[in-house]
């Protein structure tokens, strides 16, 4: 059966799709004949209980710059739409906040992936404290004294904003560091909310493994090592992937958060694990399924449109 997917994303004109898990998705849900229309996330209204956004037909070819055309815009109410993908990037800011407030009021009918109101109860550094037996330790403040009474504990530490991404402003703090007052003071200037601090992992030099699960099962991992004088393994900062299987920590970790994803109807998740300890549990774009892929793995968007199809029509249980 054919679906009509709406997607709702930055523009499709600026993304790089070689490495692209949204482009993915769409080549995917063409091949299976499903329509597909574009929209970015300031064209999404809602009045008298309708929500609707200003969307473009679109067809997708994996030609990198001759990659997306579009049609001429056209209002759409997105309850007739059987599936909303929701894939902007972050930053997880109120503008993306409100974005999941409006797309929860569609009716039950139009599956949106992942589900808005889990996505924004689940802040991706903040979901991951509920399993605390799987992390390393973590302290979420903006207390200097707690900062410097968890260093004490743990010796070296990284500190990170809370609702950052992309390996954006990720420090490595040693346990004797000149640099930590001036470190907290820029912290304390350019984020308003807490911040998360961890203890620091060695072994990242090793790798930090993206694992992608598909409704609560892991589905494929890349293990992405950082560069030279480098802790961050994000690729858009240098990181290098390479092809990866799970070790039986990294099945356990998965098989505890599984059903609990499924319970929320995360249905595309990216969890990070370092060294066998669980760090993020990204829901809101997570990436990976294109370099996973590339090297060697399974085609991830199959298995997302296997889970998405099932769903649709079913009361997306």
């Amino acid at each position: 059966m054919a679906l009509t997917v709406a997607v709702q994303m930055d523009s499709i004109r600026a993304i790089r799709i070689a490495g692209d898990t949204t482009f993915a998705l769409l080549l995917e849900a063409q091949a299976r004949g499903h329509r597909l229309v574009h929209y970015t996330p300031d064209r999404l209204s809602q009045q008298n209980g309708r929500v609707t956004a200003r969307v473009e037909a679109l067809t997708v070819q994996d030609v990198e710059g001759a990659h997306a055309t579009l049609g001429e815009p056209e209002r759409m109410d997105l309850s007739e739409a059987d599936v909303v993908l929701m894939r902007q990037d972050p930053p997880f800011d109120m503008a993306y906040i409100t974005a999941t407030h409006m797309l929860e009021r569609l009716p039950a009918s139009t599956l949106v992936v992942n589900n808005p109101r889990e996505v924004r109860n689940a802040p991706e550094k903040l979901f991951v404290l509920d399993f605390p037996t799987l992390m390393p330790p973590t302290l979420i403040t903006r207390d200097k004294a707690e900062i410097e009474a968890f260093r004490a504990e743990h010796g070296a530490i990284v500190m990170k904003p809370l609702h950052g991404h992309g390996g954006a402003a990720v420090f490595r703090v040693l346990p004797e560091d000149a640099n930590f007052g001036s470190m907290f003071d820029l912290f304390s200037v350019t984020f308003r909310e807490q911040w998360v601090v961890q203890r620091f992992l060695p072994r990242i030099t090793e790798g930090d493994k993206r694992i992608i699960l598909v409704d609560g099962e892991p589905m494929g991992a890349i293990n992405r090592v950082p560069a030279v004088n480098d802790i961050r393994s994000n690729m858009v900062r240098g990181g290098a992937a390479a092809a990866s299987d799970l070790t039986p920590r990294e099945r356990e970790i998965c098989a505890a958060i599984g059903p609990e994803l499924r319970r929320r109807g995360l249905l595309l998740v990216g969890i990070d694990v370092i060294d066998g300890n669980l760090t993020e549990i990204n829901v809101t774009s997570p990436t990976g399924i294109r370099a996973i892929k590339r090297l060697g793995g399974p085609d991830l968007a199959v298995s997302v449109w296997d889970a998405i199809e099932a769903k649709v029509g079913t009361g997306h249980a």
